[in-house]
């Protein structure tokens, strides 16, 4: 287990995608209760600096470490041409950034057609899919970014998110299987399994992609909140104002099956706690201390 790095989103004290739910948190507060939950990283939030150096002294009286940051593509839905795409020229730019900060992982979602951000468009009955001609879009710049990211001696993760084109398990199969595994990397995020597959979803995940797993976002959910969403027809946002998501240990999710899977691969990399909540329900602190707690508990960590 010394190969694990523990780390926690800031997104539990300020959500970049609603800016209402502890948009009035400073980030100096976010970093003191991360490091007084003993958590020795974070990802980059809307609140961080975007000028690496003044980001890193910052960061360095709290000894935090970033471990990497959500990047958005659009391969599916940007125009093409001969030039290089405009998704490309953000990542560089973005790669650049984290590779200055010492992270070693670039969050990778594919956010054409996605409906995560659409506040009024139930989610079960609007997930959007992809056309044949889009896999190919998608899986060649994704195979052309993952090359570029190892040239740097960087690797990209993908996240199979709720609400997007690569969210349930059989287009997460086919994404694996389509990109190069030189190239292309995954993420395993507990949460988003669950909430599109359920059951022992994301420990299956973790054992069948042990060899591409380089970044693991840990995250609970409540069982009840998820089934109010389907009978509701509430979108991801309204979701997670209802409070689906929550800190592993506290919610509906078999976490033993997911360490036992952690444990069996020999997985080395981060794991970061991401349960996006209310602070004004959820305080930050407390959530954070009861994820660490958990994590200790149960691996010894």
């Amino acid at each position: 287990m010394t190969k694990i790095k523990l780390g926690i989103s800031p997104i539990g004290w300020t959500n970049d995608d609603l800016p209402e739910l502890g948009g009035n948190i400073p980030l100096e507060k976010c970093l003191s209760d991360i490091k007084q939950a003993n958590f020795i990283g974070t990802e980059v939030g809307s609140k961080f600096p975007k000028d690496p150096l003044k980001l890193k002294s910052i960061l360095k009286p709290f000894k935090i470490q970033i471990a990497s940051q959500w990047f958005s593509s659009f391969f599916i839905t940007e125009k093409r041409d001969k030039h290089e795409g405009e998704t490309i020229k953000r990542f560089k730019q973005h790669m650049n950034f984290l590779k200055s900060l010492g992270a070693k992982v670039i969050v990778i979602s594919e956010q054409g057609k996605s409906i995560q951000g659409k506040i009024d468009l139930p989610l079960f009955l609007n997930k959007p899919n992809m056309e044949e001609n889009e896999w190919e879009y998608l899986i060649y710049g994704l195979n052309t970014i993952g090359k570029i990211a190892i040239e740097n001696k960087m690797k990209i993760v993908y996240h199979h998110h709720m609400g997007t084109v690569v969210q349930t398990r059989s287009e997460i199969d086919r994404l694996m299987q389509s990109t190069n595994p030189n190239y292309v990397f995954l993420l395993v995020d507990t949460g988003h399994m669950y909430y599109s597959d359920g059951n022992d979803s994301p420990s299956n995940l973790i054992l069948d992609y042990q060899d591409r797993i380089k970044h693991i976002h840990l995250k609970d959910i409540r069982e009840s909140i998820k089934k109010k969403v389907i009978e509701q027809k509430l979108s991801f946002l309204q979701s997670v104002k209802e409070g689906v998501f929550t800190v592993p240990g506290d919610g509906d999710i078999n976490f033993d099956k997911i360490f036992s899977a952690i444990n069996q691969i020999k997985y080395e990399g981060w794991l970061i706690v991401e349960a996006e909540q209310d602070p004004e329900k959820a305080n930050p602190l407390e959530y954070a201390l009861k994820a660490r707690n958990f994590i200790k508990q149960k691996l010894r960590i």
